[in-house]
């Protein structure tokens, strides 16, 4: 076979369909996000503002965080080390993992590098620990999700989007005495959608089963201390297994999970995905653990990201954007073509120095290419004067279709 020319069709294929993604190499200027430095290919380097970014509140900025992530670099040095079984657990990594399960009022919680990572690791090693199991999942639960539910080589059931009604369906046509697990996600980053955990949970309660809910981009942005929607509606105590991250609201990395404590024990043990895993850098933790910290107390950075994301949707609809508003902070307008999603992401960048990453099949379906806007509390005024502007010229550039102008 020749393996080059196969790569060669693989990567034009993406060219001719409109899906080849590119790097936009940027440079975040420290104490002035949402501004960053473009470094272009041609070697020039140019002012961009980020308008896509998933540090929702700006807390990779946060002089809290900043000074945590100095102080442990000098106490303990770059990396951690070892794995979390062998020399890779610190001091950093324990009272993170207190912070995270005082969070969501769980009895423990368990450090990952990732939520992506949490997620496949998790849910591939539950039939481990509970054989015969069948995990209902959400048609559009995150790849992470699907991923790790596809490699656990136990029953899976796939429901439709938020549908309660096909969901016990799926529960009623099944064993009884199986063991069952219903996984779903709070905010839906594509859409901006919420699940109905309630109804969810209610399912869970009449059929036995565990729930397994994402709040991956609730976490930190909503309910009083940031426990995502789970504890805005007052939930979380109906909720097994809560998967978050560290990398969207609360500005660092890291994925975790909260549970009981026999639960995360049991993870731990059995999840290859964390026993083989190098552990988070103790600097990386400690800026985690003072964020989450903080933000269980701050709730004005949440209340203006909110705001934000409310002036944003109300501006763009009142120039017949076609954005799709499920009254999350996520702000999504609808393209339709990937081509044209592309052209208009490069034309904010060249032209007005605004940067929205297209996004197109298979992270949404096809037919529903959008450029996806996550506004913050440091985008102020003249930022989101400069991107309302920006869309409402190239929208009339381009001849795309506009809804009908609010009166």
């Amino acid at each position: 076979m020749d393996f080059a020319a196969q790569l060669d069709h693989a990567i034009q294929r993406l060219h001719d369909e409109g899906r080849y993604r590119t790097f936009i190499d940027i440079e975040r200027k420290k104490g002035h996000f949402p501004h960053a430095i473009w470094h272009c290919a041609d070697g020039t380097t140019r002012d961009v503002t980020v308008w896509c970014g998933n540090d929702y509140l700006g807390m990779g900025q946060h002089p809290v965080v900043l000074d945590a992530m100095q102080d442990a670099l000098v106490k303990t040095g770059a990396g951690s080390g070892g794995t979390r079984n062998i020399s890779g657990t610190t001091v950093y990594h324990k009272q993170l993992e207190a912070e995270l399960s005082d969070l969501h009022g769980k009895e423990s919680a368990l450090l990952f590098t990732s939520a992506y990572n949490a997620n496949d690791a998790t849910l591939s090693t539950l039939p481990k620990l509970f054989p015969g199991l069948i995990i209902y999942s959400d048609a559009l639960n995150h790849a992470s999700m699907i991923e790790g539910i596809r490699r656990n080589g136990g029953a899976k059931r796939i429901f439709r989007h938020n549908d309660l009604d096909h969901l016990r369906e799926l529960l009623e046509a099944d064993d009884p005495a199986a063991p069952k697990l219903i996984a779903f996600e709070s905010v839906y980053s594509m859409d901006g959608d919420t699940g109905p955990l309630s109804g969810l949970c209610d399912l869970a309660d009449e059929f036995g089963a565990l729930t397994y809910l994402d709040e991956v981009h609730a976490v930190g942005m909503y309910g009083p201390r940031g426990g995502g929607l789970s504890e805005r509606d007052g939930l979380a105590h109906r909720i097994d297994i809560i998967n978050g991250t560290l990398g969207k609201a609360y500005g660092v990395q890291g994925g975790y999970i909260a549970a009981s404590e026999k639960m995360c024990d049991a993870v731990r043990s059995y999840a290859p995905g964390f026993i083989f895993t190098t552990s988070l850098p103790p600097v990386v933790a400690a800026g985690a653990a003072a964020s989450v910290a903080h933000l269980k107390t701050d709730a004005t950075l949440r209340e203006q990201h909110q705001t934000q994301a409310k002036i944003l949707k109300m501006r763009l609809k009142g120039l017949g954007m076609p954005i799709i508003d499920h009254g999350t902070h996520i702000v999504p307008v609808i393209v339709g073509n990937p081509t044209h999603t592309k052209v208009l992401s490069d034309m904010l960048l060249e032209d007005h120095g605004i940067y929205v990453q297209p996004i197109n099949f298979p992270t949404v379906p096809r037919g529903t290419e959008r450029l996806r806007f996550t506004p913050s509390p440091v985008h102020g005024p003249q930022e989101m004067d400069a991107l309302v502007h920006a869309m409402d010229k190239l929208w009339s550039q381009c001849a795309l279709n506009r809804a009908e102008m609010s009166a």
